[in-house]
């Protein structure tokens, strides 16, 4: 299919764009200049090294992660077909739940009714939970209709091809008319088997383009977190604020990447197509912290501009990130009726979600 890939295309220039938009906040005042120059101080070059290793860390965690779910057909137990991948992908789809929930919403928050911001208009209005509610309306928008969009067109091209094998069949019937007429019934028949798909066709076709958008709508949900707090960690001057995020981040990448990547492998894109969704996720944090390095010397992260930019980017990212997984990852797969049917599953799956929203909202305490 042509338009996944084109929808990926689309996905990949918003995240250029973030990419380059992030380090204008290094133009904002700052709220607090003495406890920006005290930080600047204790930490300067000591915090250099955590840096460092965990852009080693962060990257090499998120490339595992996300690709363990694709190099699993090659392994019984995490082949998509197997039942035991509902519990893995039930366990991604509550470290995403978390993640939205317990680690971006509340900094969203936080970074919204800052009294840095001041009472006007930033302390008369929720913001941030209004940006995530129309983050959520405008996933769900994208959602049907970027899914309704590729099945008109696939089933436009569909329609188009039984009408010309129809007329070319019309063509051969009137040349043999008389002839060979039980042929030509054969031949109708055999021609409109190969043409027109089964409707069990059609149904698999509908569930392959909805897993295609919501595995390139979920990546932009994480990714844009991901370049936010890799910014952050960058621009931290502060070792006793470096060191624990450096393990924690690591963990939080790997299970975002297990999330993610059981989506993609289950999208059954080209190769091409699915190496570009692993590298834009593996190095996103990692870019963000380079970028965090680059200007820690001048970022300031109580500024004015990064508290807004940094507080609307997260609303919108916790938005996209909890409606992803309770829409169309959890829902999806509860009501699935190879789920429904066995309750040995059905318990398994629900153990499996509690653990990945446990383990996701422990790592809360660090990051």
């Amino acid at each position: 299919m042509a338009s996944s890939p084109t929808l990926c295309i689309t996905i990949t220039n918003l995240l250029i764009l973030l990419i380059l938009f992030l380090p204008t906040l290094v133009l904002s005042d700052s709220c607090n200049e003495a406890e920006l120059s005290h930080d600047a101080i204790n930490g300067g070059d000591q915090s250099l090294r955590y840096k460092l290793a965990a852009i080693a860390s962060i990257l090499f965690a998120g490339a595992v992660g996300v690709t363990i779910p694709l190099i699993g057909k090659k392994v019984p137990a995490l082949n998509p077909e197997n039942p035991v991948f509902f519990m893995i992908k039930a366990f991604a789809a509550g470290v995403i739940l978390a993640t939205g929930f317990v680690h971006i919403l509340p900094e969203a928050f936080e970074r919204l009714s800052s009294p840095c911001l001041g009472e006007n208009p930033w302390g008369k209005f929720p913001f941030t939970g209004f940006i995530a509610m129309v983050s959520a309306i405008g996933t769900l928008m994208v959602d049907t209709f970027a899914t309704g969009y590729y099945k008109r067109q696939h089933f436009s091209k569909r329609k188009q091809v039984v009408a010309a094998g129809d007329e070319e069949e019309g063509r051969r019937e009137d040349q043999h008319a008389g002839h060979v007429h039980v042929h030509t019934h054969a031949t109708h028949g055999h021609s409109h088997g190969g043409s027109a798909a089964s409707p069990s066709d059609d149904e698999s076709l509908s569930h392959l383009i909805r897993r295609r958008i919501v595995s390139q709508v979920l990546e932009l949900g994480i990714v844009v977190h991901s370049v936010i707090i890799g910014v952050s960690l960058g621009a931290s001057q502060s070792v006793e604020t470096v060191k624990p995020l450096l393990a924690a981040l690591s963990f939080h990448q790997f299970f975002e990447g297990l999330g993610l990547g059981g989506c993609i492998s289950q999208a059954k894109f080209r190769f091409s197509t699915m190496a570009m969704m692993v590298l834009f996720f593996s190095l996103t944090t990692p870019v963000g912290i380079v970028i965090g390095i680059g200007v820690s010397r001048v970022y300031h992260e109580q500024g004015k501009t990064a508290l807004i930019v940094e507080g609307v980017f997260d609303s919108a990212s916790a938005g996209i990130l909890i409606y992803m997984a309770l829409v169309d990852l959890l829902a999806a797969d509860f009501m699935n009726p190879r789920l429904q049917s066995s309750m040995r599953l059905l318990l398994g799956a629900n153990v499996s979600l509690l653990l990945g929203t446990g383990c996701m909202s422990f790592l809360a305490k660090w990051a």
